[in-house]
């Protein structure tokens, strides 16, 4: 079997492979990195591949099959992480000047949990500065392409995760959701991201962009790789204070019911306030198509309102900014990270040099994000926007909490346009923000939330994807109904979405996945 081969094949059937002795986890690792190798240059999914590294475990994950004594279900089966996670020995910037070259000393928990379970660590993948954009234009060492058209985004702020698996550079990912951080890119890339309930996944050695709506989560091709990572990261952590101390559900259990394709008794909320004015046709109807499939395997649709959900773009674009002025207040050139002095002082104070370290070392979306978040904390203001703000995010949970009495599930598009094309909106902020639009409630709320690929819209060809969110801590939920939906939306299509991916050649060439072909798959 060629190394082509085993990089198409999903997590799930890596880890049969494995137990079957039909392959090891050297030979997965090292096709990955030869794939990462070929099509890199041209979608710039990673930032940091550490091979050395990744071979390493790789081996070490083999003499643990060999004895019989696997560390668990995906041992052996690498992985990519989002370069906003602390990795101890490899470069954590996250996509900042300011962090440049800095190598952590410990390791976030996703990280040590992914290592205790024995997933070779591929690299680092690339993401906007600190996490703030939703296009991964904003990373100050390039944007990251969309392996179905590389002259358009891969979403944001985890794209780097999303083309990476996306573009089969690696079969499992982690990715971060502030405002839709994962969903969003799967939905424009064609892969499944989940955002798992707030508290439900380690924070600690993330680098927080806002402490109370960052959430790690899986990126993946298929909802159960996605079940049988979460499963590996989540559960509580005594290092994170805002961890929920309570078992995870059965995440793969639910994900395996889902993929009988069955949704009988099923209630699904249609939000209304998620569609409608500023979605693309294309998106829409993909969309409605779904909804038509769950009907028919059982579930009853009922349409709800959240009329909070208006506000919650202003609501998140007042909350994210204070959080992040005060988290990014830390950098400031005296302990670790880039240091610049400033030109013509000789003897320059701590205060000039630390002005001219932040000026070189944060990007204009960083900037323009901590003015505003110190604006609507000082004196006299506060009130008026963050304290304003926060009431709003109540009456959003508070929303939501009524339209859980009426459905299992709520469903919607997970973003209002698929792919735009690189540099239409990197100077329109406005026209940026506005693509977390269906996303960002999740957030405020700390629901769960995933997003499954629900084909392609007819204007571009490109992947749209439908969200479904679920009540606090009933991520099972979400897992079951994707998967389900997953299974009806391949019977239609005879196959998974990527099953159109690019090819080799097409991107060593530059060109774009929608006239590839397939010509390399397995």
């Amino acid at each position: 079997m060629t190394a082509t081969d085993w990089t198409r094949r999903t997590a799930a059937e890596l880890v049969d492979a494995l137990a079957a002795g039909e392959t090891t986890s050297v030979e997965l690792t090292q096709a990955h990195l030869d794939r990462i190798a070929a099509v890199d240059g041209a979608v710039h999914a990673f930032l940091q591949v550490d091979t050395d590294g990744a071979l390493a475990q790789a081996s070490a994950a083999d003499e643990r099959r060999a004895a019989g004594s696997p560390a668990s279900a995906l041992d052996g089966v690498p992985i990519a992480v989002k370069d906003v996670l602390a990795t101890k020995g490899l470069p954590t910037t996250c996509g900042s000047r300011i962090l440049e070259g800095w190598v952590p000393p410990y390791d976030a928990t996703v990280v040590a949990r992914l290592r205790a379970a024995g997933l070779p660590i591929l690299g680092k993948t690339n993401m906007d500065e600190f996490a703030m954009g939703s296009s991964t234009e904003h990373s100050a060492y390039g944007p990251t392409h969309n392996p179905w058209d590389l002259d358009r985004i891969p979403g944001g702020s985890g794209g780097g995760s999303a083309a990476a698996v996306a573009a089969f550079e690696a079969p499992l990912a982690i990715g971060t959701d502030t405002g839709g951080s994962i969903r969003q890119p799967g939905a424009v890339t064609g892969t499944v991201g989940v955002k798992p309930t707030y508290g439900g996944v380690s924070r600690y050695g993330l680098v927080a962009l806002a402490n109370s709506l960052d959430q790690a989560g899986p990126v993946t091709r298929t909802v159960l790789d996605s079940a049988l990572l979460h499963e590996l990261i989540g559960g509580h952590d005594p290092l994170d204070s805002t961890s929920i101390d309570q078992p995870l559900p059965a995440l793969v259990e639910a994900a395996r019911q889902g993929a009988t394709g069955d949704l009988s008794g099923v209630r699904i909320g249609v939000v209304t306030e998620l569609g409608g004015e500023g979605y693309q046709t294309g998106v829409l109807a993909r969309f409605q198509e779904s909804v038509d499939l769950m009907v028919k395997a059982g579930a009853e649709v009922v349409e709800v309102s959240c009329p909070s959900f208006v506000h919650a773009l202003a609501t998140y674009y007042l909350i994210l900014p204070a959080e992040a002025s005060s988290n990014l207040a830390k950098f400031d050139a005296m302990r670790y990270g880039l240091r610049v002095w400033p030109e013509g002082i000789e003897n320059a104070s701590a205060e000039e040099v630390m002005r001219a370290t932040r000026d070189a070392g944060f990007g204009d979306e960083v900037k323009r994000r901590i003015i505003l978040g110190t604006y609507a904390l000082s004196s006299g203001y506060y009130d008026a926007y963050y304290g304003q703000a926060q009431k709003v995010r109540t009456l959003v949970t508070r929303d939501f909490e009524a339209a859980f009495a009426q459905a299992d599930v709520l469903v919607s598009p997970t973003a209002p346009t698929t792919a735009f094309r690189l540099g239409e909106k990197v100077d329109d902020p406005l026209a940026m923000y506005l693509n977390d639009l269906a996303t960002i409630p999740a957030n405020l709320s700390g629901v769960p939330g995933i997003s499954v690929p629900s084909g392609l819209a007819e204007e571009d060809g490109l992947p749209t994807g439908v969200q479904i969110l679920a009540p606090v801590q009933a991520d099972d939920r979400v897992y079951r109904v994707g998967a389900a939906l997953e299974t009806l939306l391949e019977q239609q299509w005879g196959g998974p979405l990527l099953a159109k991916a690019p090819t080799l050649d097409a991107l060593r060439d530059g060109s774009s996945l929608a006239s590839s072909g397939t010509g390399d798959q397995a």
